[in-house]
């Protein structure tokens, strides 16, 4: 399972680079014009990711309903087969691509990352006990960090030695193997980790497109961790935002690139860190519940910080507080609350909220910042966009803790 996360991270950051540059290049000179408005490469760009929400919500109801008959590896298999399928397609599509060819592409890379990720942890979820969840996912989380780290200072650095084609016909071969991998771990799920052996997840009438929906809504377990995952992704948006306007406002030309680039690098280092030292001793230890509440008080203290000093290193590590602990601790954490859930919660309700509502919470997000935008005009008003993170800190805080006691309890009833 290290293996498998640690592929699928990999390709991640091989077709991240590919599609936005592809995106980006194509309408750099004449922008795109729709509905009579004229949009520029980076609009156009958010207008994709808001798209990539339609996207979501479709795959969600392929996944509701491949689940009801698949599960583990058998779901891995089928959408590792649909994958390669479309990394050879792309490769002879991307040789001389129209708009169709473009747009196709850049919700094809974020399709990727959103499918592979989610099956990884719905087969994950459903081979451990909540106690083994504790002791590994932070071993297995890992493997992802390292797949990031591998990605940024490997892959992407030397992406352009290849042409688009080659690197997709290397993101194939490496789906190839992540089936390979997922039908070795599936051999070794113990069937007393599981609440029935050898059967496939409880069948259940309904439409496909909403019993997710009607599983989340149904659950205060649930909608606590759709309120970690929703706000999580406004509040690093305008994390995200006070870094780069930070940047832009202190630093110019060649050395704006150069500190992203060292930026970028220190935040990978510090998320293996986290994962490598911290994630394990501080769940087992501590438990799911601490763990939780990590990220949100690192925020804290990172934007508070910046209300006080907006400076650029300040701005700077606020960006990597985010990210280097959101892709360690708290994703393991976070994923280790669906162990004590039912077949049904594991599959179509974390589908419906790792796809549907994570997609959604993004273009509420990409809407805020192009709000913000308009807001914000100098450094001094920047730093009171903290004040907007405070809040919403507090109600995460109160989700997270809400979550941590019912697992608790969950895994109490489980023993």
């Amino acid at each position: 399972m290290f293996a498998y996360f640690f592929l699928v991270i990999t390709t991640f950051w091989i077709l991240k680079p590919l599609k936005k540059g592809l995106f980006i290049e194509f309408y750099d000179q004449g922008g795109i014009d729709l509905m009579g408005l004229a949009f520029s490469a980076p609009q156009a760009e958010l207008l994709a990711k808001i798209l990539n929400m339609v996207v979501a919500f479709a795959a969600v109801v392929v996944f509701t309903q491949l689940s009801h008959k698949l599960r583990r590896q058998q779901l891995t298999f089928v959408f590792s087969g649909f994958f390669i399928v479309c990394c050879a397609l792309f490769s002879r599509w991307l040789i001389n691509p129209g708009d169709l060819g473009v747009w196709s592409f850049y919700l094809f890379g974020d399709l990727y990352s959103t499918l592979m990720v989610a099956t990884f942890f719905s087969f994950l979820n459903d081979s451990v006990t909540p106690d083994a969840a504790k002791r590994l996912y932070g071993l297995i989380g890992l493997g992802g960090v390292c797949g990031g780290v591998f990605g940024t200072s490997v892959v992407s650095a030397n992406v352009s030695l290849l042409s688009d084609s080659s690197w997709l016909w290397v993101c194939g071969g490496i789906t190839g193997l992540i089936a390979a991998i997922a039908w070795g771990a599936g051999r070794q799920v113990q069937p007393a980790a599981i609440t029935a052996p050898g059967a496939a997840p409880s069948t259940r009438s309904g439409n496909a497109a909403t019993e997710g929906a009607r599983l989340v809504f149904s659950s205060r377990y649930l909608l606590s961790i759709v309120a970690i995952v929703g706000l999580y992704e406004v509040i690093s948006t305008i994390i995200d935002f006070q870094f780069t306007f930070t940047v832009a406002h202190y630093l110019d030309g060649p050395e704006i690139g150069r500190h992203f680039a060292l930026v970028f690098t220190i935040t990978n280092w510090v998320s293996l860190f986290v994962q490598l030292v911290l994630t394990g001793f501080i769940m087992t230890r501590f438990g799911v519940a601490r763990a939780l509440l990590v990220l949100p008080f690192v925020i804290t203290m990172g934007s508070t910080a910046f209300l006080v000093f907006p400076l650029l290193w300040v701005g700077s590590m606020l960006s990597t507080a985010d990210n280097g602990f959101s892709y360690s601790i708290n994703q393991s954490a976070k994923e280790a609350l669906y162990v004590p859930t039912s077949d049904a919660e594991k599959y179509r309700a974390k589908a419906f909220i790792d796809m549907f509502v994570q997609r959604f919470a993004k273009a509420i997000a990409v809407l805020i910042s192009l709000g913000i935008t308009f807001a914000v005009t100098d450094i001094s008003s920047l730093r009171y966009l903290s004040l907007v993170t405070l809040v919403l800190l507090v109600v995460w805080i109160v989700a997270a803790r809400y979550a941590g006691r019912q697992f608790a309890a969950l895994e109490q009833s489980k023993d």
